[in-house]
């Protein structure tokens, strides 16, 4: 029976209904515009293009975020069953999406491991203060050139010409280079340079909350809104298993001549002269390569989303058959060819092979003027962003930096050759200073906890609690968190250590303080980064400008991203200048607490709130 509606060419659409057990087989139109269950009849290809063709939603559109026409409600009803990952559309696509995320995000985590050790490498005359103000503007360089390309990617992304893939390939091709020339870098000039390099070519962003890039071409895969809370959690979960690997890729191999010396010390098999000659271009070239790798995975086999560019020709994927056919074979039963699925035609990637193409309908050139754009719910939601990028940003580079300053030598036995001014003794709770004075293959490990932390919430605690709250109530209530960390993280220096100054702290106290610091960190980022990704999506007040929206988002992030890192290592630098580490720390709680009042004002968007003329008359 099957299969004889397999062979059948006449009648695709039925013969899919009939074999796929989760399509609607039969409905039946009511006096209310809803379609019910019923026995008398079997929707035809044309009732479901003639659905489609006035959907507020259209598939020429970004995305359709609620049932707007009977097939659209019919498709709800049919499909309302639990979201599981094995349910998630395209899960090949997110997978290679996830790996390129994962690539992106392992560069900027490797880097943090060691960033204080390299800068100290480059001038061993500056003071622990002017090291924590170079290391902000470091990471400040790659965000802030974002800042000046994030618009021009975004149009690029949603122009007909280049499209989400090329910038995607681009981005992720010019970070390797960018990574090539860092690893090489001997001054701060040169490092700098190469940072604002990767970050002008990276339209991808390469940050925890995902890229412009990823997050559009997420939602177009992810339409249905009850995927989305799994399907963004895939990048958040790229930047925890990069935040496993990455700092202790970094801290291992950077000075790996002294961290491995059996691997890559003189004598040793890998004992290379350039290897000692630039101590830290050995994470850069691990970076490389696997962006490079990444690069030929997304060009070969990733599929355009943007609809301007669906049917046009694209070399890659063309190539990515041939080498699929090469490697895994060709050879198909004559009679049987794959029957187009109800997801097909929900994704909105089914084409009828039967109708010319001068015939199919041409996307719809509604947009929405740039000056409609800005709606209340869009700035809360941007100036929500601003705070808690901002914070987002400082922390991960004062964290580094802290685990890495050195530890505080108590005076309690001066001598006339040791003389500590009196703004740099201890006055608890308030006036104390150091950090934990830990090595880069420490740090790396003590940092990799953001990772194993942020991983096991997601898999564990974040469906059940996210589910329960929604995504409007868990963004609100974890920022809250977030003070709570930061103001706690400074008065781990003044813990228990098992080794005396100014030897690395070390014991049961300093870490179970390090795990529990991260433990609010991570469990109020695991709520609320998802959170605002899909809070972001969904504030576009129409579809024909969600491109746009991302790329405002990623405008904002990457400016506060910036300024974050920039003005979190200058507080931190200055504290440690007046004796006083907390003042870093509490200046960026202060900032998300500012993110927890603005969130106030945000509410969860339908991507569709504002109309234009003739898209109310198509609903009707």
């Amino acid at each position: 029976m099957a299969s004889s509606h397999a062979r059948s060419s006449s009648n695709d659409f039925t013969s899919t209904v009939l074999l796929d057990p989760i399509r609607p087989r039969k409905t039946q139109d009511q006096l209310d515009g809803t379609w019910l269950p019923d026995e008398r009849s079997i929707p035809t290809l044309d009732e479901v293009d003639d659905a489609n063709s006035h959907s507020s939603y259209d598939f020429d559109s970004q995305r359709p975020l609620t049932p707007a026409t009977p097939m659209e409600k019919t498709q709800a009803k049919f499909s309302s069953g639990p979201v599981t990952w094995m349910s998630l559309p395209r899960k090949d696509q997110l997978l290679i999406l996830f790996l390129s995320r994962f690539v992106d995000f392992l560069q900027v985590a490797s880097l943090q491991a060691y960033a204080f050790y390299q800068l100290k490498a480059f001038d061993d005359s500056l003071s622990d203060a002017q090291i924590s103000q170079q290391a902000g503007v470091l990471q400040g360089c790659f965000t802030g050139a974002q800042v000046m390309t994030a618009i021009p990617w975004g149009k690029a992304a949603d122009a007909s010409w280049c499209g989400r893939k090329w910038v995607l390939v681009v981005g992720l091709a010019g970070t390797a280079i960018s990574c090539l020339g860092y690893g090489f870098a001997t001054t701060f000039f040169w490092a700098a340079f190469w940072r604002v390099f990767g970050g002008a070519i990276n339209g991808t962003k390469a940050d925890e909350e995902a890229g412009n890039v990823s997050r559009t071409m997420i939602a177009e895969i992810t339409k249905e809104k009850k995927y989305q809370s799994r399907a963004f959690l895939i990048l958040p979960m790229s930047f925890n298993v990069a935040g496993i690997l990455g700092p202790i890729m970094g801290g291992m191999l950077a000075d790996s001549s002294k961290t491995l010396p059996g691997l890559f010390g003189e004598k040793a098999v890998f004992g290379f002269q350039w290897i000692r000659d630039y101590p830290y271009a050995l994470p850069s070239l691990m970076n490389a390569v696997s962006l490079s790798i990444v690069t030929v995975i997304v060009f070969l086999f990733l599929e355009e989303t943007s609809r301007s560019r669906q049917h046009k020709f694209d070399l890659g994927l063309h190539l990515g058959s041939r080498l699929k056919a090469v490697v895994v074979g060709s050879e198909q039963a004559d009679d049987y060819a794959r029957v187009p699925t109800w997801e097909d035609r929900a994704m909105g990637n089914f084409q009828d092979k039967h109708i010319p193409a001068e015939l199919k309908p041409a996307p719809s050139l509604n947009r929405l003027p740039f000056r409609r754009l800005w709606t209340r719910n869009v700035l809360f939601t941007l100036l929500t962003g601003a705070f808690y990028d901002f914070h987002l940003g400082a922390f991960g580079n004062m964290w580094s930096l802290f685990l890495s300053t050195p530890r505080y030598l108590n005076p309690t036995r001066r001598s006339s050759e040791v003389h500590v001014s009196e703004p740099l003794r201890r006055h608890l709770p308030l006036l104390f200073t150091g950090g934990l004075g830990m090595p880069a293959s420490t740090v790396g490990v003590a940092t990799s906890f953001l990772g194993s932390l942020g991983m096991l919430l997601q898999v564990t605690l974040y469906p059940p609690v996210q589910a329960r709250l929604g995504t409007m109530r868990s963004f609100q209530w974890f920022l809250f968190l977030f003070p709570v960390a930061y103001f706690v993280a400074p008065y781990l220096s003044t813990l228990p250590s098992w080794s005396p100054p100014p030897e690395p702290a070390s014991g049961g106290f300093i870490w179970a303080g390090i795990m529990v610091v991260l433990f609010l960190q991570v469990m109020a980022r695991t709520f609320t980064l998802p959170a605002s990704i899909i809070l972001l999506n969904n504030c576009s007040p129409h579809p024909s400008v969600l491109g746009t929206i991302h790329g405002l988002g990623q405008s904002v992030s990457a400016l506060f991203r910036t300024v974050g890192p920039v003005i979190g290592g200058w507080w931190y630098g200055y504290g440690l200048d007046i004796g006083m580490v907390a003042w870093g720390w509490w200046g960026v709680a202060a900032m998300s607490a500012l993110a927890c009042g603005t969130a106030m004002g945000m509410h969860d968007g339908s991507g569709h709130e504002v109309f234009l003329e003739g898209e109310l008359d198509g609903m009707e």
